[in-house]
């Protein structure tokens, strides 16, 4: 349990430190540079990098999956089920890492602006309605396929946010779920709030927001985005004055 808490935390960390790179600007981006070296903000480097960093998220999992296989067959005791039942929902973390939907829409972006070189992975997006999904292919054989779509409104996430339970949402739709006003954001939300879908707690605190995600979405999907932030700043007013007014009421004592 311990070694695969390490390897989601060096994927993790890895994925962080890509998107630092291809985010920055200004002084952070001189910055980076004397850290990581003028090498790192190459996007070839970055592409190389991420390439090597789905590749062992993947290997990781496979392994595990092979452990899970072999111990199942070994250990039937109460403590055996559960050390399964946890190893088995880490599994399943590696591989629906919101920071690998992060990498994986890093590449897209990277490669609309024509700066990725041929590769043995393959990357691709599926913007229809009816199922949104970001697709990395291993091999012939094998590919990681992740769904966009928000089980709150069942659209395609908008402004999507990753929760600490790495469910994805659209941030006013995970705000709604917290019952938060979208202005006060999801860390405002009560340690006993829970994730809508699996149910577990102290979630919001760790909250993320999909920065490349939204990039993508929004470059790709002009119409539904432009449509959906209509909505959402019409909405986000409506929020933003009830919350005031409640603010300037408690201020007041009325």
């Amino acid at each position: 349990m311990k070694e695969v808490d390490e390897v989601l935390g060096c994927f993790n960390e890895g994925v962080r430190r890509l998107l630092q790179l291809h985010l920055a600007s200004g002084i952070q981006k001189c910055l980076l540079q004397l850290r990581y070296g003028p090498h790192a903000r190459n996007h070839n480097y970055m592409i190389i990098e991420g390439q090597k960093l789905v590749s062992y998220i993947y290997m990781n999992a496979l392994a595990i999956r092979k452990i899970l296989k072999k111990y199942d067959k070994i250990h039937l005791s109460r403590t055996g089920r559960m050390f399964k039942n946890k190893l088995q929902k880490m599994h399943s973390g590696l591989l629906q890492s919101p920071w690998l939907i992060e990498l994986i829409a890093l590449h897209l972006n990277l490669e609309k602006d024509g700066m990725t070189p041929e590769t043995s992975q393959k990357f691709r997006c599926n913007f229809e309605m009816s199922k949104p999904t970001i697709t990395c292919t291993l091999s012939d054989s094998v590919a990681i396929e992740l769904d966009l779509t928000c089980c709150i409104c069942l659209e395609m996430v908008f402004d999507p946010v990753s929760l600490g339970c790495g469910h994805v949402f659209c941030n006013s739709c995970a705000c709604s779920a917290a019952s938060v006003p979208t202005v006060e954001g999801l860390k405002a939300a009560d340690y006993g709030a829970k994730c809508p879908l699996c149910r577990q707690v102290r979630v919001y605190e760790d909250a993320v927001h999909l920065t490349e995600l939204g990039t993508l979405i929004r470059m790709r999907c002009k119409d539904y985005w432009e449509e959906r932030l209509q909505r959402e700043r019409i909405e986000r007013i409506q929020q933003a004055k009830k919350h005031w007014d409640q603010q300037c009421r408690a201020a007041l004592g009325i």
